[in-house]
C-alpha cells in the first residue's frame, strides 16, 4: 500500500514530546526509588547469629538467626568436594567471621558469603551425607547426618554478630593469644579443663583421636609459660593429663582420660570449658547393649527406588552366601551407602524394611520380623509337645569327684530347665555316689554333657606360712649398799676388799678378834643404804669395801652391777593343703584351764585355747593366681603373770584377703613393739650430792624389742601331684 506523507502539525508534535518526557521521568523516578528502597529493605533482614552443636548419633545441627525471619532457601549439593550450599535472597551477612570451623561429625566448617541481594551459606563436609532444613520463625536449622568415621563431641559454639572492624583490628584481636589454662574438679567428680581465650570469637576444632580428645584453637598464639604438660591424675577425675603445645599459628591441646567417660564442651564469654564425666554402671551397660560391631568387607551402594529383593541378592552375590528370601518380602528402597561394611549395610536395610535374618551355616533366611517370630513360636510349641509325648528313660550315672547331693540340688533347682517339667526326676544314692535320672533321651544327653563338665578333680593349693617372733633385750643395772657395824676388840684401822657384804660379815670372826655387831636401827646386815642391782640376786658383779674405824664402828660399802643382753627368734611354720574354694584349718597349742562359777553356784573347770591357728580359703583364678581369705592367730600363755594360777594369754592375729601369684611369698603384716624402761632409786638429798651421790642411789636401764612378721606362700599343686 502506498501512503503519502502529510505535513506534521507543530502543536501536535510539542504535545507528543511533552508526553514522552513525562513518561521517561516517571520511569526514571520508579527506577531510582527501587534502587534506594531495595538496600533499605535488605538491610532490615540481617543474619545475626550462627550456632552449631552435636546431636546423638554423630549428627550436627547448624542454627541461623535473622532479624526478620527466613524465606525458603535454594539448596543444592556437590559430591566432590562434599558440600551443601544454601542461597538466602534478601538477607545480608552480619557475622563477624565469614568462616567458622566445626569439626564435629561429618561437618568440617561453614562459610557465609554475601553477594548482591543474597547470602550464600556453604557447609564443607568430610564426605557427602544427608541433611534436613527446617524454618521456625526467625530461626533456621540445618541438620547434618553423622558418619561412623568421625566421633561426635557435644560442643556448642556461638558466633555472634559484631560491628564490622578493620583488618588491622581483627589481626590485633587474634594476636591476643591464649591467656590462661586451668583445671578444676567438679562437685560430682568431673574434670574441667578451662581455657581463657584472648578472642572469644576464635574458632575451636575439637575431635577424638586414638582415645584422646584433641583441640586446635585456630590463629591463636601460645605464651611460653603455658607450653607444658599438666599432670592432674591426683584430682581423682577421668582426666589423667593434658599437654598444651603450639603448631604453626594454632594452639594444640591433647587431653588423655582413663576409663569410660563422656565429654562436653561449652563456652561462656572468653572461658572455653571441656568437661569429662565418668559413666555410671547403668550408662556403661546401656552403651554396651547398643553397641554393634561390624567387620564385613566394605562396599558402596547408590540406588534410587530399587527393589529390596534385588539389593539382598546383590549382597548375597558380594558375600558368597546362600540366600533364602520369604515371598512376603517386597517393596522398594532408596539408599546411598559409601564404604561401609556389608553386614552393616544389611542391618540398615533390614531395620528400614522391618525384616529379620536367621543364619544357619552359609545360608541366610530373610523374612519379616513378625513372620520369623511366629515361626519360632510355632517351633517352640511343637518342641514342647514332642517333649510331653516323648518316652522316658532311666539312667544311673556314677560320679567320680563331685558329690551326688550337690549335682541333684543343681538339677532340681528352681528356674533350671535341665529336667522336663512335671516329667523328669532325679535322685541319688549317697553310699555309691550315684545319680538316678529319669527323663527323655534328649534331656539325658544334656545332663550327661553337664556332668562331664562338672565332675572333674578340683585343683588343690598348698598354703605355707611362717610366723616369726623376734626378741632383742638389753638391761643394765648399777646399785650400792652402804652401812656400818661395831666391833668389841679391835686396834687400829684396817681395809678388807673382796666378796660381798654378806660374805664379809659371815667371815668376820676369821679376820680379827671379837664380834662385829650391827648398831641399833641400822637394819639387816647393818646397812644404812640398801640399793643393790635388782636384775639378778645370784648373778652379777659386786665390789665390797670395809674401810676405817670411827669409834667402835666399821664403815661398809658395796657396789654391785649387772648387764643382760638377749636375742631370740621364735619361728612357727604351719602348712596345709586344701581344695579350691574350700576352707582349711590347722592349729596346734594348749588349752589353759581356769575356774568359773556355774549356774548352780558350784565351781567348774573350763578351758581357753592358746594355739597357733591357720585358717585359709583359697580361690584359684583362671590365670593361675590365688586369692586367699586368711585368718592367722598366734596365742601364748604367760605363766609369769598368772592370777590365781591362771595365766593371761598373749594374742597375735591377722585377718585379711590377698591375691598372690603362684609360688610367690607375701608379707601379710608386722607388729613391732619397743619397750624402754628407765628407773632411779636414791636417798633424798644424799643422792644429789656431787661426787659421792652415786653411793646413795641405784639406776636401772632396760630396752626390749619385739617384732612379729607373717609370711604366706601359696603353691598350686599339679594334677599329677594331686592324684598322688
Amino acid at each position: 500500500m502506498l501512503m503519502k506523507n502529510k505535513p506534521l502539525d507543530l502543536k501536535q508534535w510539542n504535545e507528543a514530546r511533552i508526553i514522552m518526557n513525562a513518561r521517561q521521568l516517571f520511569i526514571a523516578a520508579v527506577l531510582l526509588f527501587a534502587m534506594v528502597i531495595t538496600p533499605a529493605l535488605a538491610a532490615d533482614n540481617v543474619l545475626k547469629e550462627l550456632n552449631f552443636s552435636a546431636l546423638p548419633g554423630d549428627d550436627v545441627v547448624i542454627t541461623l538467626r535473622a532479624e526478620s525471619g527466613f524465606t525458603e532457601p535454594k539448596v543444592f549439593t556437590t559430591d566432590n568436594p562434599a558440600r551443601i550450599a544454601l542461597d538466602f535472597y534478601g538477607l545480608s551477612n552480619g557475622l563477624a567471621n565469614k568462616t567458622q570451623s566445626i569439626g564435629i561429625g561429618m561437618a568440617r566448617s561453614v562459610t557465609a558469603i554475601e553477594a548482591g541481594d543474597r547470602t550464600r551459606l556453604v557447609v564443607n563436609l568430610v564426605e557427602a551425607t544427608g541433611h534436613a532444613v527446617k524454618i521456625d520463625g526467625n530461626e533456621l536449622s540445618i541438620t547434618i547426618k553423622g558418619g561412623a568415621k568421625v566421633a561426635a563431641s557435644a560442643i556448642t559454639h556461638t558466633a555472634a554478630s559484631t560491628p564490622t572492624r578493620s583488618s588491622a583490628a581483627s589481626s590485633s584481636e587474634q594476636s591476643d593469644g591464649l591467656r590462661n589454662v586451668d583445671f578444676r574438679r567438679g562437685d560430682s567428680g568431673e574434670g574441667q579443663v578451662i581455657l581463657e581465650l584472648g578472642n572469644p570469637a576464635v574458632s575451636v576444632d575439637m575431635r577424638e583421636e586414638a582415645g584422646r580428645v584433641v583441640l586446635d584453637i585456630l590463629d591463636t598464639a601460645l605464651p611460653d609459660r603455658l607450653m607444658r604438660k599438666f599432670d592432674v591424675g591426683d584430682f581423682a577425675t577421668p582426666v589423667k593429663e593434658f599437654e598444651v603445645t603450639s603448631q604453626g599459628n594454632n594452639v594444640h591441646i591433647e587431653i588423655s582420660a582413663t576409663g569410660e567417660y563422656e565429654h562436653l564442651a561449652y563456652q561462656a564469654n572468653d572461658l572455653f570449658t571441656i568437661e569429662f564425666r565418668a559413666l555410671t554402671k547403668e550408662e556403661k551397660a546401656e552403651i554396651q547393649r547398643r553397641k554393634e560391631t561390624f567387620s564385613g568387607e566394605r562396599l558402596s551402594l547408590n540406588f534410587q527406588d530399587i527393589e529390596v529383593r534385588a539389593v539382598l541378592q546383590l549382597l548375597a552375590d558380594f558375600t558368597g552366601l546362600n540366600l533364602v528370601t520369604s515371598d512376603t518380602v517386597s517393596g522398594n528402597i532408596t539408599l546411598r551407602l559409601k564404604n561401609v561394611p556389608w553386614d552393616q549395610a544389611l542391618s540398615i536395610i533390614l531395620k528400614t524394611r522391618g525384616l529379620s535374618m536367621r543364619q544357619n551355616g552359609n545360608v541366610m533366611l530373610i523374612a519379616p520380623t513378625e513372620e520369623i517370630a511366629a515361626r519360632e513360636k510355632l517351633e517352640l510349641e511343637s518342641q514342647r509337645q514332642i517333649e510331653e509325648l516323648a518316652p522316658l528313660f532311666s539312667e544311673y550315672i556314677q560320679l567320680n569327684y563331685a558329690k551326688a547331693t550337690d549335682i541333684q540340688k543343681l538339677l532340681k533347682s528352681e528356674g533350671n530347665q535341665l529336667l522336663t517339667p512335671e516329667r523328669g526326676n532325679v535322685s541319688f544314692d549317697e553310699r555309691t555316689n550315684t545319680l538316678l535320672v529319669r527323663d527323655t533321651a534328649a534331656k539325658l544327653d544334656d545332663i550327661r554333657r553337664l556332668i562331664g563338665r562338672l565332675d572333674i578333680p578340683v585343683r588343690q593349693v598348698l598354703i605355707e606360712s611362717r610366723v616369726v617372733i623376734a626378741n632383742d633385750d638389753f638391761a643394765k643395772d648399777i646399785g650400792v649398799r652402804f652401812g656400818m657395824s661395831t666391833h668389841l676388840k679391835a686396834d687400829g684401822n684396817f681395809l678388807d676388799i673382796g666378796g660381798t657384804q654378806d660374805g664379809y660379815i659371815g667371815n668376820t670372826a676369821g679376820l680379827h678378834e671379837g664380834t662385829i655387831e650391827s648398831p641399833a636401827g641400822s637394819g639387816q646386815d647393818g646397812l644404812l643404804v640398801n640399793l643393790p642391782q635388782t636384775l639378778s640376786a645370784s648373778r652379777g658383779g659386786a665390789l665390797n669395801f670395809i674401810a676405817g674405824k670411827v669409834g667402835s664402828y666399821l664403815l661398809q660399802l658395796e657396789l654391785s652391777a649387772m648387764q643382760q643382753e638377749g636375742k631370740g627368734e621364735i619361728v612357727s611354720s604351719p602348712r596345709v593343703v586344701t581344695s579350691d574354694q574350700k576352707t582349711a584349718v590347722i592349729k596346734q597349742g594348749v588349752e589353759v584351764p581356769y575356774q568359773e562359777a556355774s549356774s548352780s553356784g558350784s565351781t567348774t573347770v573350763s578351758f581357753k585355747e592358746a594355739v597357733l591357728k591357720l585358717e585359709v580359703t583359697p580361690h584359684i583364678t583362671p590365670d593361675d593366681r590365688v586369692i586367699m581369705d586368711l585368718n592367722i592367730t598366734k596365742d601364748n600363755p604367760d605363766f609369769s603373770r598368772s592370777v590365781l594360777g591362771v595365766p593371761p594369754v598373749d594374742t597375735r592375729a591377722i585377718e585379711t584377703s590377698v591375691i598372690v601369684e603362684n609360688g610367690e611369698t607375701v608379707v601379710l603384716g608386722g607388729v613391732f613393739e619397743r619397750t624402754e624402761t628407765r628407773s632411779k632409786e636414791r636417798v633424798p638429798f644424799f643422792g644429789d650430792l656431787p661426787y659421792v651421790g652415786f653411793m646413795f642411789k641405784q639406776e636401772l636401764r632396760k630396752d626390749e624389742n619385739k617384732e612379729l612378721l607373717i609370711f604366706v606362700t601359696p603353691k598350686i599343686l599339679k594334677d599329677t601331684l594331686s592324684a598322688r
